[in-house]
């Protein structure tokens, strides 16, 4: 499976563990059912990104906001011209 690896320019810590870049698989049917579930466009979101890059959603929560753009930059590009979740 493809994956597109993004570094962080501020790495998070949670857990215990540092997290200085996170891998994104891309977006099957089933990981955007699985977010849909979520209540608000937001949490979609988080818990789209962290599926895919298979990480809690905490570390999404943590992440700086210019890190967490490349992330949803990368995800926006899985899907083309059009709008992700």
């Amino acid at each position: 499976m493809t994956t597109t690896s993004i570094p962080l320019q501020f790495p998070v810590t949670v857990d215990g563990q540092e997290y200085k870049s996170l891998n994104m698989r891309r977006c099957k049917v089933r990981d955007r059912r699985m977010a849909a579930k979520q209540k608000t466009d937001e949490d979609r979101e988080i818990a789209l990104i962290a599926n895919l890059c298979e990480v809690p959603p905490a570390v999404i929560d943590e992440l700086d906001a210019l890190d967490y753009a490349k992330l949803t930059e990368t995800l926006q590009g899985f899907f083309g011209s059009s709008t992700a979740p």
